[in-house]
């Protein structure tokens, strides 16, 4: 599994250094898939390969049949890659998020930086023992709180996670056990916590409490998905947590995920996903546009 992530971070970090306004999408799949296979020795990967720009980030499970990576990418759109290659019948899964450019704008690096906080603060948080529902609580939570501070939120933070207001900006759970399948099984067993019922935690793939050994991905995101918002705008409760005059910059942002590979130690956590995550250390890795094999 270390093996498969290394190869699939080096994939990604070669999809970032070639990646530039007017390739499309199918493009970088296709360079991904080459470092892959060529350098890593990886034929497969263990799921379709997720490659959005602009307003297609915001569309969870992008790259379908239907929808086949085809769209051609602009100047000033975030990409959003979730691709995971697999080697000896285990797979990683990984996401990154970076502006095709290569230069975050103002309200790019806050959405990001939103989103890099709730993971940091979850993977800080990890440990045997801690409940995975609680630790997509915590991740929305700070999410939230990072939006408010950009003001395009307003109230209690509390307040807007118990109306349900999380689950608008992240409709999926918090991450996933990984391993010979993508989402591997285990999530619900006899004995263990049953699916939650509350908006946002019901997406979840497992309830469980964590235990030293588990593989997972760690993957909050933050999306700006139409229907999903205009129900907000409609609802009297979820309306009033939000800054309808700040929100219509991001109507057509898409979305970002960042999304890490992780196993539970007796300790805390082993985050085994080497790619560039910090605003810094992406636009210092896109500028040098290195050509990698």
């Amino acid at each position: 599994m270390r093996y498969a992530t290394k190869v699939t971070c080096n994939a990604h970090k070669s999809v970032m250094a070639k990646c530039k306004p007017f390739m499309y999408e199918y493009q970088c799949e296709a360079n991904f898939l080459h470092y892959a296979y060529y350098v890593g020795g990886c034929r497969h990967v263990g799921y379709n390969n997720i490659c959005c720009s602009g307003m297609n980030g915001a569309v969870l499970h992008y790259g379908h049949a239907t929808e086949p990576n085809s769209k051609e990418i602009h100047d000033g759109d975030m990409c959003l890659f979730d691709m995971g290659a697999s080697y000896s019948g285990y797979t990683a899964d990984v996401t990154v998020s970076f502006p095709a450019n290569g230069k975050f704008t103002d309200d790019q690096r806050a959405i990001y930086n939103a989103v890099l906080a709730a993971s940091r603060a979850v993977m800080n948080a990890i440990k045997p023992g801690v409940s995975w529902v609680d630790m997509h609580i915590l991740a929305n939570k700070v999410t939230l709180r990072e939006l408010r501070e950009i003001d395009l939120l307003r109230g209690d933070v509390d307040e807007m996670y118990e109306a349900g207001l999380a689950a608008i900006f992240q409709p999926h759970g918090l991450g996933h056990l990984l391993g010979i399948d993508v989402h591997d099984v285990g999530g619900y067993l006899e004995g263990h916590p049953d699916r939650p019922l509350k908006p946002g935690v019901k997406a979840l793939r497992t309830a469980r409490n964590l235990e030293a050994g588990m593989a997972l991905t760690v993957e909050p995101g933050c999306y700006f998905i139409e229907p999903l918002l205009k129900r907000a705008l409609s609802d009297p409760v979820l309306s009033r947590f939000l800054n309808e005059k700040v929100l219509k910059r991001f109507w057509k942002f898409g979305g970002v995920r960042i999304e890490d590979n992780i196993f539970v130690t007796e300790r805390g956590i082993e985050n085994y996903t080497p790619v560039p995550r910090t605003v810094e250390e992406i636009e210092e890795w896109m500028s040098k546009k290195e050509t990698v094999a």
